[in-house]
């Protein structure tokens, strides 16, 4: 009967000539049956096993092609059991006798990529709030949790892990009441290994989750939440369309750099990609288009056509802004070129990374990089040696000062040798940021004297139950760049979880520590450190690096120096041969005649030799306890 009317609905309109209202009329009809979500979750609460559990279930991998974190395609991220990047796939899932599109975009769980994970949940309806049973809510999760209440979504809270034997349903499901505001009967009880509880949550999802809304008619309006480089067909660009409709062959222009690209393919995230005629509202989908480089296509942006534009781009796009500055350079220094490829190559995959080439007295050529955070340094450089055996030195990691000029200028300094001379400039500001540790309440002092030592306000302190505290702290982004979390987590016996964002800049009295070894300043090894902390971080720099310098054939003097003046001061022995060895008795104007002339040839050798600086030198700083 029903199929009847549709027919005659569309004799009607072919004989009217406006099949394009049919078209509407479909497009409407299948918006109520599209659910766009997302998972989110702390790094290691099982949200990747969840995933491959609904995949599994829907049928959309088959047995064959079936494998752990499915939807985690690099090496790293399956060793490390973390999501680096963010993924899409569409599955299908038959519910009272309607067929239903459930679009999964999968979330990374690191501070490092929160404006990633922020707009992979603007283009969503609904989420899953993953909580793992034994461990219960941390940092990240009331982080994202907020994102996503900010942009209205519909929380489906889900308790994982059921299955451990340390499991605590009662008291983590208290717990995720207290946070959420929702009924017992609302938590969903699953576990990704077993399988438990994987039918409920794709219920929950059709029944909970609002359709997408938005108006097939007006122009075209689709956000970017992701980008993905295919070495033979370019950028892959991931979108989800808020309003309009994109057809295969469409001219599309990018509102944020405001370049034109004609729509080659589009089509649906299935496992293997499966290209359509149209993407239609609500809708998640691809787009190649032939772009060369990851840079033109930005996370948050808006495409619109160009015959038919948009006049307001989606609100929330913003520019990645690098947190964490560091020099990478060759072991070799032969090897710059295949280096700069290797970046190259790196940045098509990773729009976030910046880096520009800068030069070291001590190191030669290299490059300066910007990084989201030390997780994302740590991947980039991992990669720099699986994919491309590229061995290289990093710096000292420092972030972004800004160093106001007697004008009242801004000088953005990236690196210690970027920093003015003190008498140029009035004053020094450093980034600080507003972080949120949650953690046991028997470990909330050592925590606090970690974070005041590291010259942090402590702001609130809010017990979520009896056993969980949260701390909030406003601390400067240099302090904890270096070993924070590892200390965090060693004070805490690896329960306390961290989550920051940036506040701004604040005035603080910062100098430039240099390290000379022989009187020469070895500028890849300075930093820009507080005055109050200068000597004791000099004085401990100076004691390792006398640890980790070869003894040479003459002395070397290693000294911590702010400006002129020098602050601390370690001496690494020469290695003395014996020459007096063969002088059996006689006279002893034979031996100081052998002594003084070794001493002359020590003197002469010191001022042509060289210090050879060990990669171990240089990632002393980052281990100094």
């Amino acid at each position: 009967m029903f199929g009847r009317v549709i027919n005659d609905i569309f004799k009607l309109t072919v004989k009217h000539g406006c099949a394009s209202q049919h078209d509407h009329y479909y497009n409407s009809l299948s918006m109520n049956e599209i659910r766009n979500f997302c998972i989110i979750a702390h790094i290691d609460h099982g949200k990747s096993t969840l995933a491959d559990r609904l995949l599994e279930f829907t049928q959309t991998v088959s047995q064959r092609k079936m494998q752990n974190q499915l939807l985690d395609t690099m090496d790293l991220e399956r060793e490390r059991g973390i999501t680096i990047k963010s993924h899409a796939i569409q599955m299908n899932f038959p519910y009272q006798g309607k067929e239903y599109t459930l679009n999964l975009i999968d979330t990374p769980g690191h501070v490092d990529f929160s404006y990633e994970v922020s707009r992979s949940i603007a283009a969503c309806e609904g989420a899953l709030l993953i909580v793992d049973a034994s461990q219960g809510i941390e940092a990240q999760t009331i982080s994202n949790l907020y994102l996503a209440l900010e942009n209205d979504l519909e929380i489906i809270p889900v308790l994982n892990k059921i299955d451990l034997p340390g499991a605590r349903p009662e008291e983590v499901s208290d717990e995720v009441i207290d946070l959420t505001g929702c009924e017992m009967e609302d938590i969903i009880h699953a576990s990704g290994k077993e399988g438990i509880g994987i039918e409920d949550i794709l219920n929950a999802v059709v029944e909970r989750i609002p359709a997408p809304q938005g108006d097939p008619e007006a122009p075209l309006q689709a956000l970017i939440f992701d980008s993905v480089f295919n070495p033979f067909r370019g950028i892959e660009v991931y979108f989800r369309i808020k309003n309009g409709v994109l057809h295969k062959g469409d001219q599309v222009k990018f509102f944020a750099t405001n370049k034109e690209y004609g729509a080659d393919e589009i089509g649906a995230l299935k496992l293997d990609q499966e290209p359509k005629k149209v993407v239609k509202t609500g809708d998640v989908g691809y787009l190649i288009s032939g772009i060369k480089e990851a840079k033109e296509v930005k996370v948050g942006d808006t495409i619109t056509t160009v015959d038919n534009p948009t006049l307001e781009p989606i609100q929330g796009f913003e520019d990645v802004k690098p947190m964490v500055f560091a020099g990478i350079y060759p072991v070799d220094t032969s090897d710059f070129e295949e280096l700069r490829e290797a970046m190259d190559k790196l940045q098509l995959n990773d729009a976030s990374l910046v880096w520009e080439p800068e030069t070291s007295a001590a190191l030669g050529f290299g490059f300066r990089c910007g990084f989201l955070g030390m997780l994302h340094m740590e991947i980039i450089q991992e990669r720099l040696e699986r994919e491309f055996n590229m061995t290289v030195i990093t710096t000292v990691p420092s972030v972004q000062f800004h160093a106001i000029d007697k004008k009242e200028n801004i000088i953005k300094v990236n690196a210690p040798s970027d920093l003015p001379n003190a008498n140029l400039i009035s004053h020094v500001e450093e980034p600080y940021i507003a972080a949120q540790i949650i953690t046991k309440s028997d470990y909330v002092g050592p925590i606090i004297s970690l974070c005041i030592d590291k010259r942090g306000e402590i702001k609130n302190q809010v017990y979520l139950t009896s056993e969980r505290v949260e701390l909030q702290f406003h601390l400067p982004l240099a302090e904890i760049v270096f070993d924070f979390f590892d200390k965090l987590k060693t004070i805490s016996r690896g329960y306390a979880s961290l989550d920051y964002e940036l506040i701004g800049f604040r005035k603080s009295n910062l100098v430039k520590l240099d390290i000379m070894l022989n009187n020469e300043a070895v500028d890849a090894l300075s930093a820009i450190v507080h005055r109050d902390k200068a000597y004791e971080w000099g004085k401990r720099l100076c004691e390792k690096l006398k640890e980790l310098l070869p003894r040479q054939q003459f002395e070397i003097a290693i000294q911590a120096a702010i400006g002129t003046k020098v602050i601390a001061r370690e001496t690494v022995k020469a290695l003395r041969k014996n020459v007096t060895a063969k002088c059996y008795g006689g006279d002893i104007s034979r031996k100081r005649k052998l002594l003084e002339k070794q001493k002359e040839g020590k003197k002469r050798m010191r001022q042509v030799g060289s210090v050879e600086i060990p990669q171990d030198a240089f990632m002393a700083v980052l281990k100094l306890d």
